[in-house]
């Protein structure tokens, strides 16, 4: 008996009557570009969030894209972003003409360093991004107060957190625009790529929904350079179904990660494994279960875990400031590298049955001896 890391057939199988129902529904309506579907989903999504306004959009990264170019950042511009992070996180503000300045990151929750962030602001930056890592979200409250104090705009990067929460309060809902993603692995896993961006803005919203739609305020008339960054109305349709399901799936997770910290203490205690901290006022999601293990014996672990039929993923085995194409910006993030060098990620869908978490359990537990 394996182990997936991921099992998306057990989570979607289960609806599968509803979702194809709907699937037939959407394919009859012959409406599949925005429409009624897509604005029930962002409605759903802005009653979740308790945030004012909310658009689909075609993946997490053209929400980065969207927020940032809503924003006007552009040549010139300083973007600060943690360097431990997935690659879009940087990557679009790089593909806009801005420079993305690498900021290190916290060892115990993978978020990003308010000391290192405040250490690096300039009179060039002109925004953060605060990225909300495996599902815990980063210190929004220092991070709105730097902004505060020097008029600098805060986007998040709720990719991996849409219901994550700080002090009560909903990720993505703190600075001037949240950023989501619906990739199939992510808590609310689409059907292919597909996003979101939400903020309480009424000015922001609706710039952000005339860009979405390659800048148009009117059918063929421009009135600015925006993109194609619509979400399909199939996606949406589907979203919708599972975002019922939302809180259960997080349950699932939150139960699953109990178990690991539970049962893996004592490796911990004995230094051999380093488990993930939930940051005091945070509900931690769980997108990704993170244990931290020597760079030495990670490598080891990882294979031997794999040999067994075991799913297990580094995220992520190189940090930012050292990708080749951001040779350029190129900085020492001591704690980024090192987590680099450290982090394992172990299977923590919902959809986990007891044995396959015991046998997680049990395989490292052997690995160690």
């Amino acid at each position: 008996m394996g182990v997936k890391l991921l099992d998306l057939i057990s989570q979607n199988s289960e609806l599968k009557g509803e979702l194809v129902e709907k699937f037939s529904a959407v394919i009859d309506s012959g409406s599949f570009i925005l429409g009624p579907e897509v604005e029930l989903f962002e409605k759903n999504v802005a009653d979740y969030l308790h945030c004012k306004y909310t658009l689909g959009v075609s993946s997490g990264t053209d929400a980065l894209l969207l927020a940032l170019m809503a924003l006007n950042i552009g040549t010139g511009d300083e973007v600060l972003c943690p360097g431990y992070t997935f690659f879009c996180t940087a990557g679009c503000v790089a593909r806009l003409g801005a420079t993305p300045l690498f900021v290190d990151v916290n060892y115990d929750d993978f978020c990003i360093s308010i000391a290192d962030l405040e250490a690096k602001i300039t009179p060039k930056t002109r925004a953060i991004i605060g990225v909300h890592l495996f599902g815990q979200a980063c210190d929004c409250e220092a991070i709105l107060e730097l902004c505060r104090q020097r008029e600098i705009k805060f986007i998040e990067d709720c990719a991996q957190s849409l219901g994550a929460r700080r002090n009560g309060k909903q990720s993505g809902t703190f600075g001037d625009i949240g950023c989501f993603s619906f990739y199939p692995s992510k808590n609310l896993g689409g059907f292919g790529d597909s996003g979101l961006v939400c903020t309480n803005d009424e000015s922001t919203y609706e710039y952000m929904k005339i860009l979405r739609t390659h800048g148009m305020k009117r059918k063929y008339f421009h009135s600015y350079v925006g993109g194609n960054f619509r979400i399909d109305a199939l996606q949406a349709a589907l979203l919708n179904i599972k975002l019922k399901h939302l809180d259960r799936y997080i349950g699932g997770r939150i139960g699953n990660a109990e178990f690991y910290l539970e049962k893996l203490a004592e490796l911990e205690s004995l230094r051999l494994i380093t488990l993930p901290k939930v940051a005091a006022g945070n509900k931690h999601t769980w997108n990704q279960f993170t244990v931290k293990v020597h760079a030495s014996e990670r490598g080891k672990l990882r294979q031997y875990l794999l040999d067994r039929g075991i799913g297990c993923e580094i995220y992520y085995p190189l940090p930012l400031n050292r990708q080749e194409c951001f040779e350029k910006y190129a900085n020492n993030l001591p704690v980024a590298e090192r987590l680099a060098s450290e982090s394992l990620s172990l299977p923590i869908y919902p959809e986990l049955a007891a044995n396959h978490l015991s046998l997680v359990v049990s395989t490292i537990e052997d690995f160690f001896g």
